[in-house]
């Protein structure tokens, strides 16, 4: 049974829809605990950014509760929520002409009241959260000069410039290559570890999953089919089924957890003898 002294965010029995009459998602229940990294993962369509947007109180639910830090999700106002979460979507919305400094702080916004400008105070918790995320030196860099990886790294210390208490991010390695999406979910998990946050991520990378995060929620067609810690849910008896596919897990030296490598249940003919 969830206790709000154990668990940041909870959610019980939650549902949702597209139309008054079809539901998509639930019931279902969630629970993050205080400082964890949970990992929300699935096939496309699953609802995994829906279920985010919901646990989030981006969305309103059809039935069921949440509760973030004891106190109801859908009372707190979005000022309140917006100094207390973090929610970096997997594509943020950028102008060209704006600066990396800039995108950063725009996170102080939910502490600025009707001042028009930042204080001495915004200034330095948005510079310190460029040294968080080792950004500084694109502090005047414009947004569409930047690499993937750096420009997910700039709306990562702005998400941090909200001194959150639970960040939120959805499929934050799309579009990056192998390298960015290790120093990704590596500077999380620093992060995480450094700053006490909790933490929810929605992740294609069921490997990134299993290496990084302490619970993982397996989604599909709307349903928790598996939770728990990784070594117990992301295993081929719970993921088989889901991705219609077959999994072997392998062991590498050095490795802590195994790896799952994903094949045809068939095995799968190319035809070739063509010229190109």
């Amino acid at each position: 049974m969830a206790t709000s002294s154990k668990f940041i965010l909870s959610a019980s029995g939650i549902t949702f829809g597209f139309t008054p009459n079809v539901s998509f998602l639930g019931p279902l229940d969630f629970h993050l605990e205080k400082g964890c990294i949970h990992a929300i993962v699935g096939p496309n369509g699953a609802g995994k950014s829906t279920l985010l947007r919901l646990l989030l109180g981006l969305a309103k639910p059809w039935g069921g509760k949440i509760e973030f830090n004891g106190q109801v999700l859908a009372a707190m106002s979005s000022n309140a929520r917006a100094r207390e979460i973090s929610f970096l979507p997997q594509k943020p919305i950028t102008p060209k002409s704006i600066t990396a400094g800039e995108i950063v702080r725009l996170g102080r916004h939910p502490y600025r009241g009707f001042s028009l400008f930042e204080s001495p105070d915004d200034l330095e918790i948005a510079r310190e959260s460029m040294r968080l995320t080792d950004t500084l030196e694109l502090e005047s860099r414009q947004m569409h000069t930047l690499s993937g990886g750096e420009a997910q790294r700039i709306h990562l210390a702005a998400a941090l410039c909200q001194k959150p208490t639970l960040l939120a991010l959805d499929e934050p390695t799309s579009g990056l290559d192998l390298r960015h999406q290790l120093e990704v979910f590596e500077l999380i998990k620093s992060l995480q570890k450094r700053m006490g946050l909790s933490v929810i991520v929605v992740t294609h990378d069921l490997n990134l999953a299993t290496q990084f995060s302490d619970q993982v929620t397996v989604l599909h067609s709307g349903r928790a089919v598996a939770q728990g810690a990784p070594g117990t849910v992301l295993v081929a008896e719970h993921l088989e089924p889901v991705y219609g596919v077959r999994f072997i897990s392998v062991a590498p030296q050095g490795f802590t957890h195994p790896w799952l490598i994903a094949q045809h249940a068939e095995p799968v003919h190319c035809s070739g003898g063509g010229q190109s």
